[in-house]
């Protein structure tokens, strides 16, 4: 089998799986989306919750409480899931939703990178600071990559470190006291996940190349 159609068949099967996974997730989101719903809560209410708690992570992996900011950093995301099972459930699915649910994601990616940095600056590991700054840009490439290829009309779901994946390998560096390795593993992956999308949009469009 040849090398390129391998890679992009594991990319079909774990979107499969990460396709499986979003759809219990979002089942076990929907009583509290219920709730929510009962207090009139709105979907982009949630989202604004969600950048307020990433700003609390930030603010706690300055002050070097990496355990509760890992904690945190996970209640963070989980709104993220929440706001469209809520959408969904209230039929209040929207562009601008979409569009300032994205925005958040990567609000929330800069301010935690950067406390990151800041944490490593802090400590004097200037080599691991630096690489805080690539592994943020190597998750915006990531995202980048998907939405200019969907802007094209085509389909970029694939790729090994999604935004799930990132925020689970970040929450579990701050809480096991492994945040250095966290970023080490995010500089190669978020770089190889990005590759892959840029092959992949390059397939799309020159099917025969």
């Amino acid at each position: 089998m040849m090398p390129g159609i391998a890679a992009q068949r594991s990319g079909v099967g774990m979107e499969s799986v990460r396709e499986y996974l979003r759809a219990v997730l979002d089942r076990a989101a929907k009583p509290f989306a219920s709730a929510l719903l009962w207090c009139h809560v709105t979907p982009n209410q949630v989202s604004v919750m969600g950048i307020a708690l990433t700003l609390v992570t930030a603010a706690l992996i300055v002050d070097d409480q990496l355990l509760l900011a890992g904690v945190m950093y996970i209640l963070a995301a989980s709104l993220d899931l929440l706001d469209g099972a809520l959408a969904r459930m209230a039929k209040m699915a929207s562009r601008f939703g979409a569009f300032l649910d994205s925005t958040a994601d990567r609000i929330s990616e800069g301010v935690v990178f950067a406390a990151i940095g800041y944490h490593f600056a802090s400590h004097g590991q200037s080599v691991d600071a630096a690489l805080a700054v690539l592994a943020l840009l190597g998750s915006l490439l990531v995202s980048y990559t998907r939405a200019r290829a969907e802007g094209l009309g085509l389909q970029c779901k694939v790729g090994i470190m999604t935004r799930a994946e990132r925020v689970l390998l970040i929450a579990l560096g701050l809480m096991f006291g492994l945040l250095p390795e966290a970023i080490y593993l995010l500089v190669a992956l978020t770089a190889f996940s990005a590759m892959q999308r840029i092959l992949h949009t390059f397939r799309q469009l020159y099917p025969q190349g």
